[in-house]
């Protein structure tokens, strides 16, 4: 049964427990990140490469869709825990989203696709803080694009080449979040590694403990 969109969908994939147990663990010996001080890093460089077909599907897919996805979920208990965390994310996301529907829309699409891809919803948050301070149209230096910096040549990889849809909510936070699971898959679940060649910067630390500093201002016990 389709519900109303402050619901989603808990599956197999959603555990993520190792990734959460690595940056928790690598992150402990960070000083906690100052909200106000946190600004977009140097990011969006992944590399061309070759893309298994799963993964290509799962990018092309995100381009056909045009609304926010519509979570669903498979009982009471995972919808209040769902609620729980919408409405604590939603108080703080406030001051960088202060429109009521787009922030519920941002947090519904980040929950959801996190899920959907395997990732911890926490550290996908911090990342995104760090990429872009949460600027919907937000473009760096090397051309990436959006919430978490996607890349133009990805749209040319995997679709039309039509870089701008890029910009659009549920397909950049799809993208990244496919391309952060395919690089964690490649690096055997080792967020320290996936997290550094997300930004082009493998094997150095500067990015994943920004992106580990900055999850602490997202933590939620029902993340």
């Amino acid at each position: 049964m389709r519900l109303q969109p402050f619901e989603v969908v808990m599956d197999a994939e959603a555990s993520g427990g190792i990734s959460r147990r690595l940056w928790l663990l690598r992150g402990a010996a960070l000083g906690a990140a100052g909200w106000l001080t946190a600004g977009p890093a140097q990011a969006g460089r992944q590399a061309e490469e070759p893309l298994a077909d799963s993964v290509r599907s799962a990018l092309s897919s995100a381009i056909a869709n045009s609304a926010p996805p519509v979570p669903e979920f498979s009982d009471i208990n995972q919808r209040l825990a769902y609620l729980r965390w919408l409405g604590t994310m939603s108080e703080r996301l406030k001051k960088k989203k202060p429109d009521f529907q787009t922030r519920i829309e941002f947090l519904q699409t980040v929950w959801y696709e996190t899920r959907r891809a395997g990732l911890d919803t926490t550290m996908v948050m911090g990342l995104i803080q760090v990429e872009s301070a949460f600027r919907k149209f937000a473009i760096s230096r090397v051309g990436a694009r959006g919430y978490m910096q996607i890349m133009p040549f990805w749209s040319r990889v995997i679709g039309d080449g039509d870089a701008s849809r890029l910009f659009h909510m549920q397909t950049n936070i799809r993208f990244g979040c496919v391309i952060l699971r395919h690089y964690l898959d490649r690096e055997r679940g080792d967020t320290y590694l996936a997290l550094g060649r997300y930004n082009g910067s493998r094997g150095k630390p500067q990015y994943p403990n920004a992106v580990y500093a900055a999850a602490k201002n997202w933590v939620h016990h029902d993340a």
